[in-house]
């Protein structure tokens, strides 16, 4: 572990001299690169820091204890350093799990009403809104990109992007199917229903991650259609983008300008032929992927809120949390720490075989 971290220290000082160089720094890509990385490794570099300051405490106090009037007061210090220490070993444990390099983007969310009909839809909106208030409390941007409305409320479908600090990090976990189980608006005799919504997070592709080949494209221009709210416009703005060789389609007519929705259409196509890609990689590493909390099938049956007893359930860990009314307000995190944590176990675990 300690050879590891010395080379991590070696690679962040000579990013951080390159950030330096003149000749770097007039590439805006590569000066972008470099300190993306440096950023990666801060966190890494500083606890090493401490970690060789406690064992040079460590080493002092026990010279300490060749005086005798010094005896007790160091090895009082001793006990303090060396819980420290410990501490300080699990963490650099976990700081030297494999990053995802995708841990630090922002992402686009889709979600659907699934299996319930209109129950469905309305539960599609009730999650937008949970992840809506989380992303607030995190201090995160959203931005809508599609949205189709359900005449009874909610969403067949909302697409939209999250813009911050980690964002993929946080949201990976919540890829799959959720279920929901309440007695819905719709019914009239008072009856529990359970119904679905399915939850797609993927990592934004930037400009490096993924070359997209315009003559692959075709962008169709159309008229915005359907109860967008006030900021659709009637005008031909709304934008078709077809990925010929995937048959991928997005459309988007929430931008107030033509130009403005298909910016947004083909950063979404970009993001979705990304995530496909990550998807097939991922499959041909199977071993790999099952060792990891999932982080993309669609059709993975993740959570359960269940209305009656307050309650939501995450199946892979096994996690309940009898606060259901909280995590609908936002305060997904409780869920969302438990996922990490087990993550950073499981993928502990095998480091360790």
């Amino acid at each position: 572990m300690l050879e590891r971290l010395e080379i991590i220290s070696k690679r962040y000082e000579e990013l951080n001299k390159q950030l330096l160089d003149p000749s770097i720094l007039s590439n805006v890509n590569k000066t972008r690169e470099i300190s993306k990385e440096a950023s990666s490794l801060e966190e890494t570099v500083t606890c090493f820091g401490e970690y060789k300051q406690i064992i040079s405490d460590i080493e002092a106090a026990k010279e300490m204890m060749k005086e005798p009037e010094m005896v007790d007061f160091a090895k009082e210090e001793l006990e303090t350093l060396e819980t420290k220490k410990q501490s300080l070993e699990k963490k650099l444990e976990i700081l030297l799990i494999p990053k995802d390099p995708n841990d630090g983007k922002n992402v686009i969310v889709e979600i659907r009403g699934a299996a319930g009909g209109d129950e469905a839809n309305i539960f599609a909106g009730d999650l937008y809104r949970m992840y809506l208030k989380y992303a607030e409390k995190q201090g995160w941007k959203v931005e809508i990109l599609e949205e189709e409305h359900s005449e009874n409320g909610g969403f067949p479908l909302i697409s939209f992007m999250i813009k911050g600090q980690n964002v993929y990090a946080k949201l990976k976990y919540e890829s799959g199917a959720h279920r929901v189980q309440r007695v819905p608006v719709t019914e009239t005799q008072g009856r529990i229903h359970t119904s679905t919504a399915t939850v797609l997070v993927m990592p934004e592709a930037e400009e490096f991650d993924f070359q997209l080949d315009m003559s692959e494209v075709r962008i169709d221009i159309t008229r915005s259609s359907g109860s967008g709210g006030q900021g659709v416009n009637t005008t031909d703005s709304a934008v078709r983008v077809t990925h010929i060789p995937t048959g991928t389609i997005v459309y988007c007519q929430v931008g107030r300008s033509q130009i403005q929705n298909k910016e947004m259409a083909l950063n979404t196509l970009k993001t979705r032929l990304y995530n496909m890609k990550m998807q097939e990689k991922a499959d041909k590493e199977g071993e790999e992927r099952r060792s990891k909390i999932g982080t993309g099938d669609r059709s993975e049956k993740i959570r359960t809120y269940n209305y009656p007893q307050n309650r939501v359930t995450d199946h892979r860990i096994g996690f309940t949390l009898m606060q259901l009314d909280r995590v609908m307000e936002g305060d997904v995190s409780p869920i969302i720490e438990a996922l990490i944590t087990e993550d950073q176990r499981m993928q502990l675990e095998g480091n360790n075989r």
